[in-house]
């Protein structure tokens, strides 16, 4: 059975994955409203009757924004680790909040999601790998540096949600303080197009079928830029824009069919969005 995937929102001003496999599926992070991501569920076909869990990244409230209400109004399961819990301060029952600890391995139904802990300016930060039936996703972003963990897990992908977050020579020439441009480039803020060009071309598996190109920021970077630099080296790989201000398509993983809905309806709000976050 392949995996459907779909990036609801991503960026600094909220972060939020969809992983199914047609029976259940996981979100990680919840950073828009519950409304938001309800909405641009339902624009996919997506429903939340499948979601039987929401994996947390980190505290930040790009990533956290609506997990209360949504955790609260589905009555699921929140997988965090103890350092993000205590950072988030969250209206959440304790029956609902499950620890997660560094290569920790929870099953989900079909699906099996492992934990790892990354390098990022928060109390206990963690990545995601989601697997079923062979095929794997990686969903890592906010990462400062490329560590021997984000490569062991990125080699073993079909597809990743990968952070580029910034130009280098945008991030130096912009209008960010010193102090900022130094937290973000610093190893524990965020990762590079080019730092993540690297990994995409020396550890990506030959299976990878598609790179979603993630949390981009609006002030240091350029989609169609980013889009351009990993395009010339994409072989097999499809790149995808995951957008700030929209979800992107349901990507199927793991099949001769790419996509969920048909082939045209894709294409078009692909193109609308990268439209819109390029204007």
């Amino acid at each position: 059975m392949p995996l459907f995937i779909s990036s609801i929102a991503s960026g600094s001003n909220g972060n939020c994955y969809y992983v199914g496999n047609g029976h259940e599926a996981v979100l990680v992070d919840a950073g828009i409203s519950c409304r938001q991501i309800e909405k641009r569920m339902a624009k996919q076909g997506l429903s939340m009757q499948n979601v039987k869990a929401i994996f947390v990244s980190h505290e930040h409230s790009d990533h956290v924004k609506g997990l209360s209400v949504l955790a609260n109004k589905y009555q699921l399961p929140v997988f965090l680790t103890n350092g993000t819990r205590r950072g988030c301060k969250l209206a959440i029952p304790d029956r609902l909040l499950h620890p997660l600890c560094d290569l920790q391995q929870v099953s989900i139904g079909g699906l099996a999601v492992t934990s790892f802990r990354k390098y990022h300016d928060a109390a206990d930060p963690h990545s995601f790998l989601i697997e079923g039936d062979g095929h794997a996703v990686g969903v890592f972003t906010d990462i400062g540096r490329v560590c021997g963990q984000v490569i062991n897990f990125f080699s073993r992908c079909d597809a990743v949600f990968l952070e580029t977050n910034y130009d280098a020579d945008m991030l130096m020439q912009g209008r960010y303080p010193i102090f900022l441009k130094n937290r973000i480039r610093g190893g524990y803020g965020h990762l590079s197009n080019a730092e993540a060009l690297e990994l995409f071309i020396m550890h990506r598996a030959p299976k990878l079928s598609h790179l979603f190109l993630s949390h981009l920021s609006r002030d240091n970077n350029d989609p169609d830029l980013a889009y351009q630099l990993f395009h010339q080296h994409r072989g097999n790989t499809e790149i995808v824009i995951a957008s700030r201000y929209s979800e992107t398509g349901v990507y199927e993983i793991g099949s001769k069919s790419s996509r969920i809905v048909e082939e045209s309806r894709i294409e078009f709000e692909i193109t609308q969005s990268y439209q819109y976050i390029s204007g």
